[in-house]
């Protein structure tokens, strides 16, 4: 029975800390972060007037706009330049839009053809009228009939699906590696020269190999998805990624950097059935000697 109350009270002053005074520690040390948006709803305004477009009007507003620096491999076209000279002309080596269309949320998408430093939420790096110029310019002149078009251009040009990695190679690969991805032949280093890529963002993009262990899935979805939220001030853009392409990179990044989550959460669950088969059978034991003793 003493045992009983001593355990009684332990239990008692551990929820009083627990439920008292940990929830105002947390809070003044890890605020609350509103969750990830995948309907992006601060674009509303920006996007309100991108309708009435075509896939055809889209397929010649891309030709005449677009190819002088990307380049849409599926469609036959090459990059006007190579990675080494397009770091150099604009800091980053630009996107292949081949899958564009599937990758980014539709409506991140037309916001950012509309105006990229708004709908990246790097305005504070590129300040209108400032010195330094997003290499990606504004097509705040078009109409929204247009920007539809462009979107509805390349949605039609991308693939049904994306693997895991082909997520991460077009959405992460030209500013961050992942070294762990391939170790042998390194073929998963960042696309944009390591020279480049520093001077273009402030500092040197993270190699992104264990950053699932490092940082965690709920800080990386809601990282990815407004970085201004958790790092106020970074250079890091709103990579706008659809939520079914945000799932898959995180999946990439467990794959690559926790491959044994599975198997550590199964004996996770073995550990606690042993924990409990051991408390009983210590019971039984204790009370076998302490009967002796009584």
């Amino acid at each position: 029975m003493k045992e009983l109350k001593a355990l009684l009270i332990i239990v008692f002053f551990t929820l009083v800390t627990y439920w008292g005074v940990e929830p105002f520690a947390h809070s003044k040390m890890h605020a609350h972060v509103e969750p990830a948006d995948f309907e992006f709803k601060d674009l509303d305004a920006m996007t309100s007037d991108i309708k009435g477009g075509s896939v055809e009007a889209g397929a010649e507003l891309v030709q005449s706009n677009c190819t002088a620096c990307h380049g849409i491999k599926s469609q036959g076209l090459e990059a006007p330049m190579d990675a080494v000279d397009a770091a150099a002309a604009y800091g980053v080596v630009p996107p292949d839009l081949s899958t564009s269309g599937i990758l980014y949320d539709d409506k991140y998408l037309a916001a950012f053809i509309k105006n990229p430093t708004k709908a990246a939420l790097v305005e504070h790096k590129f300040p209108e009228g400032g010195s330094k110029m997003h290499p990606m310019p504004s097509y705040d002149w078009m109409s929204g009939a247009e920007i539809d078009s462009i979107v509805k251009y390349l949605k039609s040009i991308a693939p049904a699906k994306l693997t895991n990695k082909e997520v991460f190679v077009d959405a992460c690969q030209r500013c961050h590696g992942l070294k762990y991805a391939d170790m042998a032949k390194r073929t998963m280093g960042a696309k944009t020269p390591l020279a480049n890529i520093s001077t273009y963002m402030g500092s040197t993009p993270p190699d992104l190999s264990q950053y699932i262990r490092s940082r965690g899935e709920h800080y990386i979805n809601t990282f990815v998805n407004n970085p201004q939220k958790l790092l106020h001030g970074t250079a890091m853009p709103r990579v706008g990624l659809s939520e079914k392409s945000q799932e898959q990179l995180l999946e990439y990044l467990i794959e690559v950097g926790d491959s044994s989550k599975p198997k550590r959460e199964a004996l996770g669950i073995n550990v606690i059935i042993f924990f409990i088969v051991f408390a009983f059978v210590a019971y039984l034991w204790k009370n076998k000697i302490w009967s002796r003793v009584h």
